[in-house]
């Protein structure tokens, strides 16, 4: 189904600034003529959308507690149509979102409806491609976070017109396509999440053992009585909060994540950051620890080890003597850690996904278990020794995912701009795909294909 697909015949150039040859027989128009801008408004009763990369465009309620509700004006937010297109304060980033319920969204959005039901559907792989989101920045408008799609620059961009048929080929094709990729990587994501559980279960070791058989020690109210000798305090008498902010940004942005912990952002994404974009971003040394105030109820913390820049919304603290930062990083990220903080935390939210930040002054006042430095030094070796076995493992999959998405990305791309002809193997498919089960965890007979034609 990858292999030695085909190119076309012929080719013909044309006047996008973007598209390169297509197949000579395509045609090509302008986006206004293929699709109509709907602006209707005074619909307050439909439900609230969301527009989700990810997702496309959503219910709200479905969504869950993680935008912004409005709650007043409701007339005088854009009806959108199931099928239509949203162009979103973020799809200079991803592309186009397609909407897949009816109901209403923020007036700042332009609602698009395609003149063909056919056509939609090709669109519908066309605005998530590489090569039209990266078209999409000769329309942005504003700076930083205030950027925006200027549609009436998007207007008369030329979209590519392959015949009816092919766009059904196509649709096809790619729905059979991304389905057979989409179990490749829930197979690897499950393997991910299984090892990330047995992770997890070596950290709650560290809080089961600590007052196991204790019976005379000094009570923690979350996590039970700790030996005698493993002095109950106050978070803040081990870590005081520093407040350092960048005046040039050259300091370079480190990534707080789950189980990499503070990362070279640049690692993670395709578009470096300039640094006059990080002015007044908090910076961090090598020991400091690093909360993420939103994110600290699932454990996201991390030790720097080098100097860099984190978010301004981050709490960044150095630790006192006598400290070992990796004893507490594992401590962090025990049930029962993530648990108190969470009673902890402040502001509105479900469960660890809303929008609650726990605060250096409620921290602060969190008792920990402090034991001698020898021991905890002693801890923190014995759980990375565990754990040796399983981050191998996981950095080779998350490898091998990434190649999964870059071949899709590149896949996608090749096939909707006509660089590759999918007509014959189409013809051979079925009309749908079954929908995949992302939680799925047999093997996938395609992995091994797939992963062979993405490190060409």
């Amino acid at each position: 189904m990858f292999r030695d697909l085909p190119s076309y015949d012929q080719y013909a150039t044309n006047d996008s600034s973007w598209l390169g040859p297509l197949p000579s027989h395509w045609t090509t128009q302008r986006t206004k003529s293929l699709l109509t801008e709907r602006g209707q408004k005074g619909y307050p009763e439909e439900p609230l959308l969301a527009a989700t990369q990810s997702h496309g465009v959503i219910r709200k309620s479905d969504y869950g507690t993680r935008t912004v509700t409005a709650s007043k004006d409701l007339h005088l937010l854009k009806l959108v149509e199931v099928g239509d297109f949203v162009i979103s304060l973020r799809s200079f980033q991803g592309g186009i979102e397609r909407c897949y319920h009816r109901g209403i969204i923020s007036p700042a959005y332009t609602v698009l409806t395609a003149i063909s039901a056919g056509y939609r559907e090709y669109l519908t792989y066309l605005f998530k491609s590489k090569h039209f989101i990266s078209s999409l920045t000769l329309a942005v408008t504003g700076i930083r976070e205030g950027q925006n799609i200027d549609y009436s620059t998007l207007a008369v961009d030329l979209l590519p017109v392959p015949s009816a048929e092919e766009q059904t080929a196509i649709v096809k094709y790619l729905a059979h396509a991304n389905a057979r990729i989409d179990k490749a990587i829930a197979a690897k994501s499950r393997l991910i999440a299984l090892l990330g559980e047995l992770d997890r279960a070596v950290e709650n070791d560290l809080a089961g053992s600590i007052n196991a058989g204790t019976t005379d020690g000094n009570p923690i109210p979350w996590l039970g009585l700790v030996p005698s000798v493993w002095k109950p305090i106050p978070a803040k008498r081990l870590f005081k909060e520093v407040d350092r902010r960048s005046v040039t940004g050259s300091e370079g942005l480190l990534s707080l994540r789950m189980r990499e912990g503070l990362v070279d952002a640049n690692d993670f994404t395709e578009t470096p950051i300039p640094p006059e974009a990080l002015l007044g971003y908090k910076i961090v040394r090598p020991g400091d620890i690093v909360m993420n105030r939103m994110r600290a109820a699932i454990g996201l913390f991390g030790v720097a080890t080098k100097e860099g820049l984190v978010s301004p919304d981050y709490s960044t603290m150095t630790v006192e003597a006598g400290v070992d930062p990796g004893f507490f990083l594992h401590l962090f990220k025990t049930d029962a850690a993530m648990a108190e903080f969470r009673r902890r935390s402040n502001g509105l939210g479900t469960g660890a996904s809303g929008f609650m930040r726990l605060y250096y002054e409620n921290f602060g006042t969190i008792h920990l278990p402090f034991p001698p430095l020898e021991e905890q030094m002693r801890v923190t070796v014995a759980i990375d020794r565990q754990r040796a076995g399983t981050m191998p493992v996981r950095s080779r999959v998350l490898r091998e995912v990434g190649l999964l998405q870059e071949f899709r990305t590149r896949l996608v791309a090749d096939v909707v701009t006509g660089q590759v002809d999918v007509r014959a193997i189409a013809a051979t498919l079925p009309d749908a795909p079954e929908s995949v089960d992302t939680e799925m965890s047999e093997p996938n007979v395609d992995l091994e294909e797939v992963l062979s034609e993405s490190e060409k």
